[in-house]
């Protein structure tokens, strides 16, 4: 199967995986190939610009049904993917229905693709968002695969130790924020992980569900705080905008029913996290919204 991957995807792989990058891109038409032989599907077209850390395929199965095939590096964690989807069985999110996660595939059931929750207008779009989070936060099963809150965050530690610093005083708050925060956290339940507006989708067995997981286990706060500063660049351009952003907060976690000052010390963590390794890449402008935002709250 001869196809071009997709420049975000090769342009995403190279900035968080540059250990494995060109070469699992080097091997991934090979990849497909197996897996649509193997899952005997039939291609319709690859998925363009499609996903940040796979190559995404929409495919007919034997029947005639629809479905979409995403083909991800092991360092992706595909298999803490399915293991997340298999756990949620539809519920809120897309429906995993084969694959083989120790060669990087998922077979799901195919969503609209071309329709998010960005399509919608903020307010509106926000309160769907919160309806769907919230299905998703369940127990996690029994000796489940996925790390907790507490050990991917000392490992984004780690990164925002090295930053600039011009960056110091807003890298320091953060981190004293996620001191806090782990050392008092006492839930523990399945997260999305990075759940924003642009990872639902709109499907047909129900209007809208999740894709994309980055799944952990850990308190609601830190899942919801990346919806938090959603459409940051709008916010950003407002003259209001700080105040927005700290309404956004209150509304959120009140709507939730999530501890306003945790949802708040999580935004501030996860926006300066996300803003140091967007300057790291050499992504200037998403770092100075990114950082702008954090210095906000």
């Amino acid at each position: 199967m001869l196809f071009e991957p997709p420049q975000r995807l090769v342009r995403a792989l190279g900035e968080a995986y540059p250990e494995v990058a060109a070469d699992w891109l080097g091997q991934l038409p090979g990849l497909t190939e197996e897996a649509v032989s193997r899952e005997k599907l039939a291609v319709e077209r690859v998925q363009n610009p499609g996903g940040r850390s796979s190559l995404v395929v929409l495919v007919r199965q034997q029947d005639g049904a629809p479905a979409a095939l995403k083909i991800a590096p092991e360092a992706a964690g595909p298999a803490a993917e399915r293991a997340a989807l298999a756990h949620w069985n539809g519920w809120g999110a897309v429906q995993l229905l084969d694959g083989d996660a120790a060669r990087g595939e998922l077979l799901l059931e195919r969503l609209h693709s071309e329709v998010s929750l960005r399509s919608l207008p903020e307010a509106k779009a926000l309160l769907e968002a919160a309806g769907i989070v919230r299905r998703l936060w369940i127990e996690p099963p029994p000796e489940h695969p996925f790390e907790t809150v507490a050990e991917r965050t000392a490992r984004q530690a780690v990164a925002m130790r090295a930053a600039e610093p011009a960056q110091a005083p807003l890298v320091e708050a953060a981190l004293a924020a996620r001191d806090e925060l782990t050392a008092s956290a006492d839930e523990l339940l399945l997260l999305h992980g990075n759940f924003r507006q642009g990872k639902v989708l709109a499907g047909d067995r129900a209007p809208w569900l999740a894709v994309g997981p980055e799944p952990l286990v850990g308190e609601r706060a830190y899942d919801l705080a990346r919806l938090v500063r959603d459409r940051v660049e709008d916010l950003v351009a407002t003259a209001a905008g700080a105040s927005a952003a700290r309404r956004r907060v209150n509304k959120l976690a009140d709507s939730l029913d999530v501890d306003r000052a945790r949802l708040h010390g999580w935004t501030l963590f996860r926006a300066v996290e996300s803003g140091v390794r967007a300057r790291a890449a050499g992504r200037h402008q998403d770092a100075e919204l990114l950082l702008e935002f954090a210095g906000w709250l």
